[in-house]
């Protein structure tokens, strides 16, 4: 399943940076366990000022000294769960999505050792947790998860695993990354639910 990762993705692609001012980068992280490979996500602490409590990628927006967005997500992966950059075998990315607050957002896919210590930042989050992939495999997204944005109420297509509900952007990129890698044919498009409103 590793292998077909490292070769699933184009190795070259373009991460420059085009407006700094509106692009963010997140880490897809994959641990190397050639037997049960599992994708590294994190819960966002419950104070922040944005996405409180919402599961997500590790990453964060440009900063003026990233040299392109490769920088960036490695970056803000150290600074938020301690993920040494150097540790990273960054092997291609997906392409950008717009999240609801208009940023434009690159994830980088990158594969990590899978015995890694990661230590979260106390300032920014609740929680690291590492999902299976298989887990993607076996279960497909559901369409009931109500939010609220704008004063408005939407159902949105969700994965739920072990008390964490991955939705939104998280949860797109990833059907993204299944599909691409593996071939598979996952609907999470945000048309299919967050433009719905709740009945």
């Amino acid at each position: 399943m590793i292998n077909k990762i490292r070769t699933g993705l184009a190795a070259t692609f373009d991460s420059s940076i085009e407006k700094p001012d509106n692009e963010a980068a997140v880490l897809i992280a994959i641990t190397d366990d050639p037997s049960d490979p599992a994708m590294v996500l994190t819960r966002r602490a419950s104070h922040m000022n944005s996405h409180a409590g919402e599961v997500a990628f590790p990453g964060g927006k440009v900063d003026a000294t990233d040299r392109d967005l490769v920088v960036t997500a490695l970056r803000e992966s150290f600074e938020e769960i301690g993920l040494a950059q150097n540790k990273v075998d960054v092997v291609g990315a997906l392409s950008a999505s717009t999240s609801k607050f208009g940023l434009q957002v690159r994830p980088i896919v990158g594969i990590i050792p899978a015995d890694i210590e990661l230590v979260g930042s106390e300032d920014e989050l609740d929680s690291i947790f590492h999902v299976p992939l298989r887990f993607f495999f076996e279960n497909e997204p559901a369409v009931d998860y109500e939010v609220r944005f704008n004063d408005v109420d939407y159902v949105v297509p969700c994965y739920r695993y072990e008390g964490y509900v991955i939705w939104g952007l998280t949860a797109y990129f990833i059907g993204d990354f299944l599909n691409q890698v593996f071939d598979l044919d996952v609907d999470l498009s945000m048309t299919r639910g967050q433009f719905k409103k709740k009945s």
